[in-house]
């Protein structure tokens, strides 16, 4: 028999038991469904975070009074740091203390790297309501304040209407900058007719003097459902006794980063009255380096996705060789007739192999679709373009390739081995 021939036979096979190959079919396509979903739907959100923060600019870093990580847990005031020389713990003067209006103040003041841009930001009141005559928004819509340069180092552009002023800082008059997001709610498509508008948020009303640019791939962190204000409006209306200022700085050239970041920790220090035997008790956050800290996070969720993928491949494989071992004992009869007739060993082999690869592969080409699929639809959610992982893709194949095998070796091999005469006479 030729390899055409066994193949067809396998099909045929298939075809004619159609029940259980739809079973087990359904089976590894679940598990596929599984790790190429959950891993696409990852690599969505690698790409949303990238975009989020490479609209920042690699060529920028912030300063603020604690690492910006997430923390599990009810911790103290008291932060500690590990020493790199010893596994001791170092308590830091002074760490834990916010930064003030005039330390920000004092460092925007004194910062004089050539063609460096300053700003002060002040993180605003979260899940607020804002409110256009009949209309209103969900409770969730940020509102954060900043000075004239804050909205370019955060990666935001005007669409319509003007940035914010030194005028409209040092006053702190009602003005503020809506997100896409929230314009687009009051005013559908044109969100041009935002500009110069009354609009609420909580009990304070403002006068709209801009619409920001959509961020697109960036709405994984919500960067369009924002209000905008100045540091100081939010001083002026609201309590934020506790809230720290962070300070923005751009260079023009990223090669000049690191001379940047040197001259601001040293203009810094003496404003934190840091003694020079003194650890910073400030921290300088790159967006790359950020970026990175999100992505790392998804890694745990990467591994569960392997996992699931893994069991349900695993039982897959294992309903499989049953379904195979079956399949040897229904087709005794069939095994020894080919057997009297010319047929090898090999050839049995090959016929119970392919149809197990193949039961793999069917269910492969289905999870592998669904999986993209779905990936792609919350991927489109996150206003990432469709993309198609073919590194998953090509995983998930040699995956399934690699259980067919597994699971049709030892039936292959008992059908292979049993003697015609026999095999014959089995009823």
């Amino acid at each position: 028999m030729k390899i055409k021939d066994t193949l067809s036979l396998a099909f045929r096979t298939l075809r004619g038991n159609k029940l259980r190959t739809g079973i087990t079919v359904g089976i590894i396509a679940v598990g596929i469904w599984a790790l190429v979903g959950i891993m696409t739907t990852i690599d969505a959100m690698n790409k949303s975070l990238r975009e989020s923060f490479a609209t920042m600019g690699a060529n920028s870093f912030s300063m603020r009074f604690r690492e910006r990580r997430v923390h599990m847990g009810n911790g103290g005031n008291e932060v500690t740091k590990t020493s790199k020389n010893t596994n001791k713990k170092v308590k830091k003067s002074n760490t834990g203390k916010l930064i003030t209006y005039e330390e920000a103040k004092a460092f925007k003041d004194r910062y004089n790297f050539p063609g460096a841009k300053v700003s002060m930001g002040l993180g605003g009141v979260g899940q607020q309501t804002v409110f256009y005559e009949e209309k209103k928004t969900n409770p969730n819509v940020r509102m954060q304040g900043g000075d004239e340069n804050y909205l370019l180092l955060n990666g935001y552009e005007v669409l319509y209407g003007r940035d914010f002023n030194t005028l409209d800082v040092n006053s702190g008059r009602n003005v503020c900058a809506l997100g896409y997001d929230v314009a687009k709610k009051f005013f559908g498509e044109k969100v041009e007719r935002a500009v110069d508008k009354i609009i609420r948020v909580g009990a304070n009303k403002y006068r709209v003097i801009c619409v920001l640019k959509s961020r697109g791939g960036s709405s994984f962190l919500q960067a369009d459902n924002v209000v905008f204000t100045t540091y100081n409006t939010l001083r002026r209306l609201y309590d934020v006794g506790q809230a720290s200022f962070y300070i923005g700085v751009q260079v023009n050239d990223v090669q000049q980063l690191e001379n940047a970041i040197g001259e601001a920790e040293g203009t810094f220090r003496p404003i934190r009255r840091l003694a020079t035997t003194e650890e910073s008790n400030f921290y300088v956050d790159k967006s790359d380096a950020l970026a990175a800290t999100f992505i790392n996070l998804l890694s745990g969720i990467s591994m569960a996705a392997a996992a699931i993928g893994f069991i349900t491949l695993v039982g897959a494989a294992i309903g499989l060789m049953n379904i195979m071992l079956v399949a040897v004992t229904e087709r005794t009869k069939e095994v020894g007739l080919i057997k009297a007739l010319g047929g090898k060993k090999k050839n049995i082999r090959q016929q119970f192999l392919f149809e197990s690869i193949l039961i793999s592969l069917m269910g492969a080409a289905i999870g592998i679709l669904l999986g993209v699929i779905a990936g792609n639809v919350i991927g489109a959610l996150m206003s990432v373009e469709f993309f198609v992982p073919w590194l998953i893709i090509g995983i998930a194949i040699v995956i399934c390739t690699a259980v067919g095998l597994a699971a049709g070796i030892y039936p292959a091999v008992k059908a292979a081995k049993l003697d015609p005469i026999v095999a014959l006479r089995y009823e």
